[in-house]
């Protein structure tokens, strides 16, 4: 018979704080369970009194969300933590910033506020595609032809098989344009795109595969994505700041970082 353990009782949570932060340079390579652990090495670090679960293996209250694939650098990535004492939000951004490597920045800390989760709210995200060696019109013709598709069929390799599913679908909006000249000899077509976030979540590694199936384009080299911002979707199709109801809340807390 298995020996009783014995109960764990671990403080309440007194405060709910979310987080936004980026992902840029090398840190981009960064997995999302490798940002887990270092975020909460740095929340020791930082002194922030986390609270944890119940049971025999407490964890810290953490909650991740939507976050955006290895290899993609990112403006807008955010996680919720809760506490057991109050603290201040800008101080709590100082100090994780502080504690995390360069490259993973925190960026703003407001209290939780009512309504909608933090998950609820991020409906959608604007990224940034940009696509050395590709022509602004080589772009631009293949989002025509992208846009113009009523479905776009697109396959990927996922942990339960191969997945076909439609790319047209969860895409917004899609701006083709060219990155501005800085001297250099390569081409550089960029474009940014609203996609949906939902089942199927729809990359944007998803969407380049869709427009080499309705136009062929192919980057000669790997492109570089970066997520611009993530939230809710306002009628003009811009994507609304997730933590702006939250800032009307104000600050709190007489903890300061050690």
């Amino acid at each position: 018979m298995a020996k009783p353990q014995p109960e764990q009782h671990q403080l309440p949570v007194a405060q709910r704080l979310r987080v936004r932060y980026a992902k840029r340079g090398p840190m981009r390579f960064t997995s999302h369970r490798d940002f887990a652990r270092a975020f909460e090495r740095a929340v020791r670090r930082a002194g922030l009194p986390v609270a944890y679960s119940q049971g025999f293996t407490p964890h810290p209250k953490i909650s991740y969300a939507s976050a955006a694939p290895t290899g993609t650098a990112s403006e807008a990535e955010y996680l919720e933590i809760a506490l057991h004492t109050p603290v201040d939000p800008d101080a709590a951004r100082a100090a994780l910033d502080a504690a995390l490597s360069p490259g993973l920045d925190v960026l703003e800390v407001r209290l939780a506020g009512p309504g909608p989760s933090l998950s609820e709210r991020l409906e959608a995200s604007r990224w940034r595609i940009e696509l050395p060696g590709v022509s602004a019109e080589q772009l631009a013709s293949a989002v025509a032809a992208f846009l113009a598709a009523d479905e776009v069929m697109v396959e990927r390799l996922t942990k339960q098989g191969r997945r076909r599913f439609d790319a047209r679908r969860a895409v917004i909006a899609m701006e083709p344009g060219a990155v501005p000249d800085t001297g250099g000899a390569e081409e550089c077509a960029m474009m940014e795109l609203v996609v949906r976030q939902g089942a199927p979540a729809v990359r944007p590694d998803d969407v380049l595969a869709g427009l080499r199936v309705v136009a062929g384009l192919e980057p000669p080299v790997p492109p570089r994505v970066t997520r611009l911002a993530q939230g809710m979707v306002t009628p003009r199709g811009e994507i609304a700041d997730p933590l702006e109801e939250d800032a009307a809340i104000g600050q709190a807390g007489p903890w300061v970082a050690e």
